[in-house]
């Protein structure tokens, strides 16, 4: 007795440390598929393979032990690919890293459903089950897209395409379908060539296929589809990175960065090249314009605004600037009280022309709308030195001597939605403007970079970016990079993009696929669970 029970506890423990291995490759695999430290492009093909450890591991646990495993991975997973989140914000690597432990230990006992329901067959709905997460967890107040599958494949431009046609969502379904398939390949043992191999592709082959064709039709498509935008009307567009995080400091530190903006705006402007636009970097001019002009309650601080405005006055081209557009409201109890907007404005000269406000606003460090709900949280973020802004409500699109274009600022660039709303009031040019100076790491600017690609590959618009420290950059609308400034550098790019005014599929459209993705994994899993009461009630009827 001592013995078979030594013998299951060493079985037990056997199987928790293959489980462990299985795991951690996965999130190997996955944070080396995104740029990341060692590779700052990503390893894109390690993307087709990441998830396979984790469907495998699905298939030797049980459906209790599976939301251990989620929780696990989780965290562990989101922890590595975005190391650099607690340099954001001291709670934000915490936050993130809890919400993922979440999210995962609820998917992952649905995905070991998946199996119990279809023994032959799991793997399909365990694919549309991640295929729903992926576009679920972009949604509401913690919408964070970070870490979509088919953003690791940003630098695959023949394959991305599609995005113009499914979003980002097209590139992930390819990409994640052969983990799932390949786990159910063997179903939890460890890898061995045998007979029952053949016998698997066999009976699987259409979904191979099926899958084959789909990615063979996707390069196809990607190799014909993208835009000759030649003889299009262009604009050219000067991008100011001046290598500092402009919120850290004091008046004096604004001022030092002020004349840094100048300095590489005036030689942008000399240059042989001559710019129709000057846009500098999200909050790079950090005191609040329109509050120091219009309320003059500080003397230094509007000393320099005056500056600012004495130095626009002179130039010969609009300038696109970021800044904390602070003014008093009227709030919903009809008092006056003070508010900020994290903003764009156009400049023309020196007047405020137009005004975008940032709508989506980065959960928990820059908004936190359940203060009333959480007011000891609430709290807690308030004396991590949280700055919290008003939402915008308007998707703006500016125009200036005839060329129309809108300004999602930094976060905003990686929510497809945003982009398409803006491309469908008019605007025939994307110009992002970022700060992710905070970070010091090069891995985060080019995981957000990498998503704005597909921004421009989704809408057919070429889409410029003006970062404080990276990436600073102009990408065409074939998701093709035509020029970036050389990362933590003062720098400036002026850089001839085309404007077009044509509506993509998924501009007409949106998120459409993600959608039927749900009906069909709801679908699939009613039939699953009729099934599986019809077999359980002829059973019954048998004994």
């Amino acid at each position: 007795m001592n013995s078979s029970i030594k013998q299951t506890a060493k079985q037990a423990v056997g199987n928790f440390f293959v489980c462990l291995i299985a795991m951690l490759s996965s999130v190997l695999l996955f944070a080396a598929s995104f740029p990341n430290p060692l590779f700052s492009n990503g390893l894109p093909f390690l993307a087709w393979v990441a998830y396979a450890p984790v469907f495998w591991l699905l298939y030797r646990v049980n459906i209790g032990a599976s939301v251990f495993w989620g929780a696990l991975y989780g965290y562990t997973s989101y922890g590595l690919f975005n190391y650099w989140l607690t340099l954001f914000h001291p709670m934000a690597g915490l936050i993130v890293n809890g919400i993922y432990l979440a999210f995962f230990a609820v998917l992952f006992p649905f995905l070991k459903l998946a199996v119990l329901l279809f023994p032959k067959r799991g793997y399909i709905l365990q694919w549309l089950f991640w295929m729903v997460f992926e576009y679920l967890r972009t949604l509401g107040f913690v919408g964070y897209p970070y870490g979509i599958t088919g953003y690791s494949q940003w630098a695959v431009l023949p394959l991305i395409q599609i995005a113009a046609v499914f979003g980002v969502w097209g590139v992930s379904a390819l990409v994640v379908f052969p983990s799932a398939f390949m786990a159910s390949l063997f179903k939890g043992e460890l890898p061995r060539l045998a007979p029952p191999i053949k016998e698997f592709f066999r009976r699987e082959r259409w979904s191979l296929i099926l899958w084959a064709v789909a990615v063979a039709a996707a390069l196809v498509y990607g190799f014909v589809s993208p835009l000759n935008y030649g003889g299009k009307p262009t604009v050219s567009v000067a991008l100011i990175q001046h290598n500092t995080d402009p919120w850290r400091g004091d008046i004096f530190s604004y001022r030092q960065n002020f004349r840094v903006l100048k300095r590489l705006s005036d030689e942008a402007l000399a240059a042989e090249k001559k710019p129709d636009l000057v846009v500098w970097s999200e909050t790079a001019f950090v005191p609040r314009i329109y509050w120091h002009q219009t309320y003059r309650d500080d003397q230094e601080s509007w000393v320099l605004v005056k500056e600012l405005l004495d130095y626009l006055a002179q130039q010969p081209v609009p300038f696109v600037i970021g800044n904390d557009d602070g003014r008093k409201e009227y709030n919903k109890e009809g008092r006056l009280e003070e508010v900020d907007y994290n903003a764009v404005i156009l400049f023309e000269k020196s007047e405020m022309a137009q005004i975008y406000r940032k709508q989506r606003l980065v959960p928990f460090t820059e908004h936190f709308p359940y203060q009333k709900q959480l007011p000891w949280f609430y709290d807690a973020l308030v004396k991590a030195d949280t700055h919290f802004w008003k939402k915008g409500t308007e998707s703006t699109v500016f125009e200036s001597r005839g060329v129309k274009f809108s300004s999602p600022i930094c976060f905003e660039d990686t929510f497809g939605y945003l982009s398409r709303d803006f491309v469908r009031n008019g605007a025939e040019l994307i110009v992002n403007l970022s700060n992710d100076a905070w970070s010091h790491s090069l891995t985060a600017q080019m995981q957000h970079f990498s998503m704005a690609v597909f921004r421009a590959v989704e809408n057919r618009r070429a889409l410029v970016r003006s970062t404080a420290s990276g990436q600073t950059c102009a990408i065409d609308p074939n998701g093709k990079v035509l020029a970036m400034a050389e990362p933590f550098t003062e720098a400036w790019l002026t850089a001839e993009v085309p404007l077009l005014d044509g509506i993509s599929i998924y501009t007409r459209h949106g998120d459409y696929l993600p959608r039927v993705f749900i009906i069909l994994a709801i679908m699939m899993l009613i039939t699953g669970v009729v099934l599986c009461i019809l077999k359980y009630q002829k059973i019954r009827k048998n004994s």
